[in-house]
């Protein structure tokens, strides 16, 4: 009977340090979870998530899309990011109001003041998709944090250091989760490892990433 109790507590909040500048938010955004997925849809019904091509030709595993003020990009000529949509060559949609301040609020959590957001990546994972290691360094500006949320279905997160030989850490992610990184961890290799066949009720076999950065 107790541990059926304990069983149906939700996840609770707690930071925990993966390296220097660098903190997992263990449930931060579980309470907008819902809200934002429906903000994602939203988003996405104006601006489609799709297969992007590598420089080299080859498709990306995960599905994306962008809002805010730029979005990151990816074709034969390079990655980078863009003010408009290649698809529609119109304006990505602007990011909603809660992303911008879930962002603002878990980069200060993690230490981070100041963070104004211009570009929101939106990532879907299917089962068996994943994110090689890669260093995020299109942006501007190095000085702001990388935020990171998590919703639906767990992933394993790699977080490794500053060059590619060295190997990640490996932290597991939860619905609700957030990863926070910057300074000496800002241009961290990470990624993440293929997505299990899994199911979670509010996304079904998907994994939904939002990434935050300060592009321009």
């Amino acid at each position: 009977m107790t541990g059926d109790l304990f069983a149906a507590l939700p996840p609770q909040r707690h930071d925990e340090a993966i390296a220097p500048g660098a903190m997992l938010l263990h449930a931060f955004a579980l309470e907008q979870a819902d809200a934002l997925l429906s903000l994602i849809f939203a988003v996405t019904q104006a601006a489609p998530l799709r297969l992007m091509q590598t420089p080299g030709g080859y498709s990306m595993s995960v599905a994306m899309s962008n809002c805010g003020k730029a979005g990151w990009v990816s074709d034969s000529h390079g990655y980078r990011y863009a003010t408009h949509d290649p698809l529609s060559n119109t304006a990505w949609p602007a990011m909603p109001a809660l992303f911008q301040q879930l962002a603002q609020d878990a980069a200060h959590a993690a230490g981070f003041v100041d963070f104004m957001p211009d570009a929101c990546l939106i990532n879907r994972y299917a089962p068996g998709a994943r994110m090689s290691l890669h260093q995020d360094r299109n942006e501007r500006d190095m000085a702001a944090p990388i935020v990171s949320v998590s919703l639906g279905v767990p992933a394993t997160f790699l977080f490794g250091g500053l060059t590619r030989s060295q190997r990640p850490a490996r932290h597991r992610l939860q619905h609700g989760d957030v990863i926070v990184w910057g300074g000496p961890s800002r241009l961290a290799f990470h990624g993440v490892a293929p997505v299990a066949h899994q199911h979670h009720p509010a996304t079904g076999e998907f994994r939904y990433n939002l990434t935050f950065r300060k592009a321009r």
